[in-house]
């Protein structure tokens, strides 16, 4: 991973809002309905070319695909391992913990919005690797647009074992260690292969801090962070003998603008987080549940072989940060870790379901825009 030798380098999650004309596919793929085979490779492809163009032109360092080919984070693998239901699961989930009291926000949050627009398919089966060519198509994507917009870096993000656990219900096998066991091997080849490509790798692993209100609510605190440290144990395997400075490892509390009331505190998982083999560590640090966490790193030395990206900007409000807080909040953390030690990052995803969400696209990039020039404050007065 490339570092802020001389200036605090910028970055963000991952997703971003995809274009109405490819949403419009996304949906049609996920729903299993007709569409155009060479029409939705053409439009992905200029997708992932237009968005690394305007993150390079935003001032954005190390960019990604925007997960332009991907209808979720988490859920676009049952398209790429065999294994998973065609129907979505019709069971209610639980709401989440912060929620479960207040059925009228749920309401309001489900029409602000929208629709989900992918599927929660079930495991009934053995889970393999049974489709190449959607990552083989997204490389050949990626490398393209790189080499037209020429940023600093580039990220390609893939699901961690626990966090498709965590969406995708199993009843195949039988238990969650077997289940997780399975995906991990089955993502091994995904996660190789875009560092073979000459990618920086990141692991999305909400499993690790948000799945303790959501997915596993029922276990206690202690057992919770038992499954926990088995996820960041199954996720080292699947690494294999990946280089930790190509890897970088997101964990979040959700996405979601909520009372956010049960979520764990980052100070009760940092050491499973330290665990993992990844030398970027992103975390969500500018919403309001947890922001005053800046000061765990006053108290918590980060390793040496780590590098801290924390969220400067907030993903889950339209509120565009000035750039003067941007630069405030890096300030903190480089005071605190080292100013080569900090890349400059968002909280969360502004995509992470395509089509799913209230922020508007034209903000998400100014929101961008703000990350940059708050970077080159911070850049001034730590480097003088």
């Amino acid at each position: 991973m490339k570092t802020s030798e001389h200036r605090i380098l910028t970055t963000h999650v991952g997703s971003l809002p995809r274009a109405e004309a490819t949403l419009a596919l996304l949906e049609a793929r996920e729903n299993r309905q007709a569409y155009d085979a060479a029409a939705f490779d053409r439009a992905i492809a200029d997708a992932v070319r237009d968005v690394v163009k305007r993150q390079v032109e935003t001032g954005i360092d190390v960019v990604s695909d925007g997960e332009a080919s991907k209808i979720s984070y988490a859920t676009y693998v049952h398209d790429r391992l065999s294994g998973f239901s065609e129907e979505g699961t019709t069971e209610p989930g639980k709401p989440h913990l912060d929620l479960a009291p207040f059925p009228d926000l749920r309401h309001k949050m489900a029409k602000l919005t929208g629709p989900r627009p992918f599927k929660r398919v079930t495991c009934i089966g053995p889970i393999a690797v049974k489709d190449r060519e959607a990552l083989r198509r997204d490389l050949a994507n990626m490398r393209a647009a790189v080499d037209a917009a020429r940023p600093t870096e580039a990220f390609l993000t893939a699901a961690s074992p626990g966090v498709v656990a965590s969406f995708l219900p199993n009843r195949h096998y039988k238990s969650h260690e077997d289940y997780v066991g399975a995906v991990a091997d089955a993502m091994r080849e995904e996660y190789a292969a875009i560092v073979d490509a000459g990618f920086v790798l990141q692991l999305d692993c909400p499993d690790l801090a948000m799945s303790r209100h959501t997915g596993f609510q029922d276990l206690s605190e202690a057992d919770f962070l038992k499954r926990a440290a088995f996820d960041a144990e199954a996720l080292n395997h699947a690494l294999g003998r990946i280089p930790p400075d190509r890897v970088r490892v997101h964990v979040c509390w959700g996405n979601y603008e909520g009372p956010h009331t049960h979520d764990i505190d980052l100070r009760k998982i940092v050491g499973i987080v330290f665990g993992v083999r990844a030398q970027g560590i992103a975390l969500e640090a500018a919403n309001p549940r947890h922001e005053h966490e800046w000061a765990v790193w006053n108290e918590v030395k980060l390793p040496g072989d780590k590098l801290l990206l924390p969220g400067v900007i907030d993903t889950s409000t339209n509120y565009v940060e000035h750039p003067a807080l941007v630069a405030q909040r890096i300030v903190r953390f480089a005071r605190a870790v080292g100013r080569e030690r900090v890349i400059a990052n968002t909280d969360c995803g502004f995509g992470t379901a395509a089509g799913h969400g209230k922020l508007d696209p034209g903000v998400v990039y100014l929101k961008l825009g703000a990350l940059a020039e708050g970077a080159g404050l911070a850049s001034k007065e730590l480097w003088g």
